[in-house]
C-alpha cells in the first residue's frame, strides 16, 4: 500500500514511534532504508516495515527521506 503525499502531510507526527539517526550515518540508500526497515520492525507498528519498503522504494532519493519522515523520527 503506498500512502501518497500531500503537502497537508507535511507536519504530521510519523506513523511509528521508531526513532532513527540516520544525520551523520552512511548516507547510501540502502543502508538508510535498511536500518529504518530494523527500526519499524521494533517499533509500535511492525506490519508497516513492508508498506514503508514499497513506498520508500517507489522513487528517487528525495522519496526515499521524505517516506523515511512520514514513518519515523529522525534525529
Amino acid at each position: 500500500m503506498i500512502i501518497p503525499i500531500k503537502p497537508s502531510d507535511q507536519f504530521q507526527a510519523p506513523l511509528t514511534d521508531a526513532v532513527v539517526q540516520i544525520i551523520g550515518k552512511d548516507s547510501n540508500a540502502f543502508v538508510i532504508l535498511g536500518y529504518v526497515r530494523r527500526c519499524i520492525l521494533s517499533s509500535n507498528h511492525p506490519e508497516l516495515a513492508d508498506d514503508f519498503m514499497r513506498e520508500a522504494t517507489a522513487g528517487d532519493y528525495n522519496h526515499l527521506l521524505i517516506t523515511c519522515m512520514r514513518y519515523v523520527t529522525i534525529k
